[in-house]
């Protein structure tokens, strides 16, 4: 259990408050906030693609060289992470979406003689 008070998630707060203000008309991220990280604000999206993750990047002017790509779920869930700072709280944006089934390849289709 926690025995911070809110009052020290402030800085998180108030980025998310700036966020809300600034990005409404952005698609609703899942949000998360915790005493563990006090200073941290993460944003997540789950979808078909990472589309949504992409238009937040660019909305917080988070740089695509510092983008991570990693996957899970034995290869079938692709994770895109990238953080930063925004009105003084570290943010991390994530996003979550399917890695698409590779087609099978009949062998020679497609050799030219």
């Amino acid at each position: 259990m926690s025995t911070l008070p809110l009052t020290d998630l402030s800085v998180p707060l108030r980025a998310l408050r700036l966020i809300g203000s600034e990005f409404a008309h952005l698609p609703a991220p899942d949000v998360s906030l915790t005493p563990i990280y006090p200073d941290r604000l993460e944003l997540s999206f789950h979808g078909d693609g990472f589309a949504e993750f992409e238009v937040w990047r660019e909305a917080l002017n988070l740089a695509p060289d510092d983008v991570v790509h990693r996957v899970q779920n034995g290869g079938e869930t692709g994770v895109l992470s990238v953080h930063g700072v925004f009105a003084g709280a570290r943010i991390e944006l994530v996003g979550y979406a399917p890695v698409p089934e590779l087609e099978p390849v009949v062998a020679g289709a497609g050799a030219v003689s």
